[in-house]
Formats: structure tokens, C-alpha cells, sequence
């Protein structure tokens, strides 16, 4: 079984094999209208861009050069963990990969400057593989995965160095009041354990009825891709030129019967 994995993460590993699967499982995705009616002109430009630019140009560029500067910097350090059997190397990743991604995760949560720049993740009304990708490319260009994987790599841990990005349904929730969603915490990636251990978790069996931002003002592609280079013309919008920091959630109306309901009286912030 170990000997499978290490075959399809050493195919994964190779110049063509991520992106190949990546762009196989995006034409599928797209392909049966997942996203109904929910997935307009200006959502198929941002998600599609996002969708190609982080993992099939950002990531590969990023690797290059990584991989070029790092033999300047510590020579002596090149393939010093290649002699560290497959299983616990990827363990090694995981652990380190998944944990720098919370904190960097949690970090654009509770930090307001910061949240502007992995909004764009959280605006998507709906979830898929296309949201996995959708990000602001400032916050995609300083991602810490990406630079731990690189040294790993050059340390010696190239074959091992697989991820799988889980879809936190709860996370990824308009609502907070329903028992289900928790937009602030579960920031974990593979490993729910950090958030039992920060104190961040949030435990459900059931997926929200709502995904996104309640307040999303359906900001320009441009403005989600590449704030705060270019702003969002929505006025009271985060991504404006003089719109709020951050941003609180509004009324919603209920779907069948009853009065209007406040998703949160809270900030996105208080009480992570």
C-alpha cells in the first residue's frame, strides 16, 4: 500500500503530473454546471483565472526559482533528508505543511488588513475545487506552503511532498447562528487537530445550507484577483477605495417563513 503512494506521488511530483490532474478535474468540474445559476460572467472570469494561475503558473514558477536560489544559500543542506523512508517523510510534510497553513489561514482571519487579501477565497456562494484555487494572488505569491514545500524538497523530501486540500464546509459558512457554520475558526487544512488544539474547532455533521459572504457585493474579478493594486468600484465594499476594513454581516431574509433574521451581530474578528 505505502509502495502505491509513493508511485502516484512521484507521478504527482513530475513536471506535468499535478496540473495534468488539476486541469483533468477543473474541465469536469466546470463542465457539469456545479455552480447553477450561481456562477456568473464575472464569477466564470475569477475562478477561472484563479483556477490557472496559482497551481499552474504561480506554484511552478515559484519552484524554479526556489529551487535555483537555495543551492547559493545552503549547499551543504541539498538532499540531507533523502534518506528518510517515504511514509515518514510525507508524515514530516504533512505535519509542517498543514501547521504553517493555519496559522497563515487564521492569521487573514483575525487580522483585518490581512482578511482583505483571502476575502476573494470566502466570497464564492458555493463550494468546489474552483474555490479551492480562488484566492487573491498577493495572498497566493506569499502563501507559506508553498515556500516550506520548496526547502523540504531541496532537503530531500521530494517524493513525499504530496497535499490534499480538504473542503471545510463549516469554514466556508455565511451564517454562524445556525449551529452549523463557523467562518471564524476550523481553519485547519488536513489536519482538524490544530483547531482542537488552538481551540478554534468547531464539530458538525452537517453542511451549511449558505456558503460565501453574506455582505458580498459580487466585486469586480480584478478587484478580488489583485487588491489593493486595483479597488472595487461597489461602493461600502472592503475592496472599495475608502469602503471598511472589515466588514459586518447584514439581515438575510429567511428562505420560507418568518421575519428577518442577523446572520451575526458580531464582527468576522471577535471571538475567534
Amino acid at each position: 500500500m505505502i509502495h502505491f503512494f509513493e508511485t502516484v506521488s512521484k507521478d504527482l511530483n513530475s513536471w506535468w503530473g499535478f496540473p495534468a490532474l488539476l486541469l483533468l478535474l477543473g474541465i469536469f468540474e466546470f463542465s457539469l454546471g456545479l455552480y447553477e445559476n450561481r456562477w456568473t460572467k464575472n464569477e466564470r472570469i475569477l475562478d477561472i483565472l484563479s483556477f490557472v494561475f496559482p497551481p499552474l503558473i504561480l506554484g511552478p514558477v515559484l519552484a524554479y526559482f526556489g529551487l535555483k536560489f537555495l543551492p547559493h544559500v545552503i549547499p551543504q543542506y541539498k538532499g540531507i533528508f533523502s534518506w528518510v523512508p517515504f511514509f515518514w517523510g510525507f508524515l514530516i510534510i504533512a505535519i509542517a505543511d498543514d501547521l504553517t497553513q493555519y496559522w497563515y489561514h487564521r492569521l487573514h482571519h483575525q487580522i483585518p488588513f490581512l482578511w482583505r487579501f483571502h476575502r476573494t477565497h470566502h466570497s464564492a456562494p458555493y463550494m468546489g475545487m474552483a474555490m479551492a484555487s480562488r484566492q487573491n494572488v498577493i495572498y497566493t505569491f506569499f502563501f507559506s506552503q508553498i515556500y516550506l514545500t520548496i526547502i523540504l524538497i531541496y532537503l530531500g523530501l521530494g517524493y513525499p511532498a504530496l497535499s490534499t486540500p480538504a473542503t471545510h464546509h463549516a469554514h466556508h459558512s455565511s451564517s454562524t447562528n445556525d449551529g452549523v457554520g463557523f467562518y471564524k475558526g476550523n481553519f485547519g487544512n488536513m489536519f482538524f487537530l490544530w483547531d482542537v488544539i488552538f481551540g478554534t474547532a468547531h464539530f458538525s455533521r452537517q453542511y451549511p445550507k449558505n456558503y460565501g459572504i453574506s455582505h458580498y457585493e459580487s466585486d469586480e474579478w480584478y478587484a478580488q484577483l489583485l487588491w489593493p493594486i486595483f479597488k472595487s468600484k461597489k461602493e461600502g465594499s472592503e475592496l472599495a477605495k475608502r469602503g471598511p476594513v472589515v466588514k459586518e454581516d447584514i439581515l438575510e431574509p429567511e428562505f420560507e417563513t418568518g421575519p428577518a433574521r442577523i446572520l451575526s451581530d458580531e464582527p468576522i474578528f471577535n471571538n475567534i
